[in-house]
């Protein structure tokens, strides 16, 4: 790993403790892994010295992190769903409730509530169509590509042409779960409630915040190894066939 010249998402890909770097100054690791620190740095005005030493600085990791890069992309993508999706699935009612009571008891106080609930319902609406996709279309034939390289055998086409297309338009839908997230940790104030909260209020925020911190570890597997791994796959049915 190159630090200096890998892309944010490569560097978290090899050591998933980075991600904590990248999210304390406020690095976008999952739907902006496309960058080098240097950039990232630049687009937000940071030292990027400090951010090589901190990661430098990190302890050495003697096998307490999971190293997702090595998995088989079928466990890799079962992982993922059964994970990640049914934690959108349990959690995002939980929230609405959550929300629309804050809304009806605080609103009147705190406006900011109601566009909070607003963001996190078009959140819930669009993802759960966007998981419905992966586990129906996407994650099925990135299973089939696993199984016909292990029997040697060719893969069925897929009615989507080429993996990337499916692959392109999640990126997107990720990019823009990412931005509406964005949009309700800074009308939270970064999940601060407010001195008048009561405990509803407390723990609604700390769930949206857990929300947050999974969707990004869910969309930097998916973004950053499932899908380029996948792409790479593909590529080589088409020279080996």
């Amino acid at each position: 790993m190159n630090i200096k010249t890998d892309f944010i998402g490569e560097i978290v890909a090899e050591d998933f403790r980075t991600a904590a770097i990248f999210k304390k100054n406020g690095i976008d690791f999952c739907c902006k892994g496309g960058r080098t620190i240097e950039v990232a740095c630049e687009n937000k005005m940071l030292d990027a010295n400090s951010i090589y030493a901190e990661i430098e600085n990190l302890p050495q990791d003697n096998g307490g992190s999971i190293d997702f890069k090595s998995w088989p992309l079928d466990l890799l993508a079962d992982y993922v769903e059964k994970i990640h999706h049914r934690y959108v699935y349990e959690k995002t009612p939980i929230l609405q409730a959550f929300l629309d009571k804050l809304c009806k008891v605080h609103g009147g106080r705190h406006p900011e509530l109601f566009e909070i609930k607003e963001l996190f319902d078009a959140s819930a609406q669009d993802l759960g169509a966007h998981l419905k996709k992966e586990e129906l279309m996407l994650f099925p034939f990135i299973k089939n590509m696993v199984k016909a390289k292990i029997d040697g055998s060719a893969i069925p086409q897929p009615p989507f042409g080429t993996v990337e297309n499916p692959v392109n338009m999640m990126k997107h839908e990720h990019t823009v779960e990412g931005e509406r997230l964005r949009q309700i940790a800074e009308l939270t104030n970064e999940y601060t409630p407010p001195a008048d909260a009561c405990n509803t209020y407390k723990v609604t925020f700390a769930m949206l915040q857990d929300f947050e911190n999974d969707l990004h570890q869910h969309i930097h597997l998916e973004n950053n190894i499932l899908f380029p791994k996948s792409i790479e796959l593909e590529k080589e049915f088409s020279v080996e066939h």
